[in-house]
């Protein structure tokens, strides 16, 4: 048996900031879209969001609410989210407490805020549509770089790299040869992902869903599938015998006796009420006065919770 080849990487000083990986010298990523791209017409999920009559805004929603979040906590969300503000101009009318209560137990609840705050601006500064333009998607309070290009390439067809987690570990593997991307972005990962997007804007769009797809079903985290992989005999890190993971400790989300479990509690006190609670009904829900107290300051200082005279609290109005 001959050894495995070894995996190619992208030249760090390419000027073109292409990547080769063939033997022709052909940019590697032609030896992957199509084979993921077709993977993906014949296994990705018939999610609400990805249908045409979700249009940008329910895009949109569901990046939010995706964040960190899986898929099947999502769904009952979104679907009642949509049903209930179909547009950005109704979640606009709402006070900001109510995308706050509807967000339920989603968890890190300060995307309901930016969620209303960007359909906010989007009802004042564009007509109440979501714009399609990348730029004008980056300038939307709440909405950073990922989120804008999601939308962008979702929605509206358009060429962008997109990067979340599952696509980071589908490159890491495919094309860099390691088993976890670093635990956050870098350049170098930015500059990999432009140069592995195909230069036709409607074929970029796919890929960026077919690559993200490819790592949430097959490349994951904790048990990759390789036999059931479109690309596996291209991978790099298969290639290379899977050397275990040798960079930085990779970060656990703990949940159990954290203040993000706190805040969850207290927040859900004040989802149920529709008006002011009293700190008395927030002392019962955990135990610890100093923790409480911290968690309880920081779901203020977010502007989750809002604090009223007299010591009582709810979701904020304004």
């Amino acid at each position: 048996m001959t050894a495995p080849t070894k995996p190619q990487r992208p030249a760090a000083d390419s000027p073109s900031g292409s990547v080769s990986g063939t033997s022709s010298g052909r940019p590697l990523g032609e030896d992957l879209h199509s084979p993921v791209i077709d993977w993906f017409a014949e296994n990705a999920r018939d999610l609400p969001w990805r249908r045409p009559e979700a249009g940008a805004w329910g895009v949109m929603v569901s990046e939010f609410m995706l964040q960190q979040t899986p898929v099947s906590r999502v769904l009952p969300v979104y679907e009642q989210w949509l049903e209930r503000w179909p547009r950005p101009a109704d979640l606009a009318k709402e006070a900001p407490g109510e995308a706050v209560r509807a967000w339920g137990r989603l968890g890190y609840p300060r995307r309901a805020l930016r969620l209303h705050g960007a359909a906010v601006a989007i009802t004042e500064r564009h007509g109440g549509d979501v714009p399609a333009d990348h730029a004008q998607l980056l300038a939307l309070p709440g909405i950073g770089e990922y989120t804008a290009a999601a939308v962008a390439s979702f929605a509206h067809g358009q060429r962008h790299p997109v990067l979340d987690t599952n696509v980071r570990r589908v490159f890491a593997r495919a094309v860099t040869g390691v088993q976890y991307p670093p635990n956050a972005t870098t350049a170098a990962e930015r500059k990999l992902a432009r140069a592995l997007l195909p230069e036709d804007e409607r074929t970029a769009a796919r890929w960026a869903a077919a690559s993200m797809e490819l790592g949430a079903l097959v490349c994951t985290a904790k048990s990759e599938s390789c036999h059931r992989c479109p690309i596996a005999a291209q991978c790099a890190w298969r290639l290379a015998g899977k050397p275990e993971h040798d960079g930085p400790p990779r970060r656990g989300q703990t949940y159990a006796g954290t203040d993000r479990q706190v805040r969850g509690r207290l927040l859900a006190v004040l989802r149920e009420a529709h008006g002011a609670v009293p700190q008395a009904a927030l002392d019962r829900v955990w135990h610890e006065p100093v923790q409480r107290a911290r968690a309880l300051d920081g779901l203020v200082a977010d502007g989750l919770v809002e604090p009223l005279e007299g010591g009582s609290y709810r979701l904020p109005l304004t």
